[in-house]
């Protein structure tokens, strides 16, 4: 049996990461979001947005899950395997579309963004049925490690919290500038 997904909590999630987007973006300047973020490619200006482009995937998600948890079972982790196949040019295509994607929703853009996307998961998310919210599609689990072998409605919409917050924790936002990442430098 699933456990019922606490929908308030789940927004007042949404709001939180809306509100330290925010707070992070003030707060920092242009060298501090130019500055490489700590176990990533990305500098962090990249890697905020592709935090934001965490919550873009779910709007994209919802509908797959919806369709492809009216199919068997079989034909589920068959596609699940053959994205799995594809986990090379994913990462690719993820790193790439974050690198671009923090040219065109800059700073003065992303907080913009996030705002537009959680507030539309938020209505989607209080027009879901309990039943609907319990649909469920196997996910290609080598793309990120918070995609479990199988998703339900309700884990979908909760995981951009997940993925926001293990990033966040990559930002080196408040590293000395003078410091390399390497030992002994």
């Amino acid at each position: 049996m699933t456990v019922p997904l606490d929908r308030e909590a789940v927004v007042a999630a949404y709001r939180r990461n809306c509100a330290e987007l925010e707070a992070t973006l003030a707060a920092a300047s242009p060298d501090a979001l130019h500055r490489r973020s700590a176990g990533t490619r990305w500098t962090n200006e990249e890697l905020l947005y592709h935090m934001v482009f965490g919550y873009v995937v779910v709007l994209a998600l919802l509908p797959l899950v919806r369709i492809f948890g009216r199919l068997p079972v079989s034909a589920n982790r068959s596609f699940a395997r053959l994205l799995n196949a594809g986990t090379v040019p994913f990462d690719v295509v993820n790193y790439w579309g974050s690198r671009g994607g923090a040219r065109i929703f800059h700073r003065r853009r992303m907080a913009a963004l996030l705002h537009r996307v959680t507030s539309a998961l938020e209505r989607r998310l209080r027009r879901e049925t309990d039943p609907g919210l319990a649909r469920r599609m196997y996910f290609p689990t080598r793309w990120d490690p918070f995609f479990k072998e199988a998703m339900t409605l309700a884990d979908v919409y909760a995981y951009p919290v997940a993925h926001f917050a293990f990033h966040a924790a990559q930002l080196s936002l408040d590293a000395d500038p003078g410091r390399s990442g390497a030992p002994g430098k």
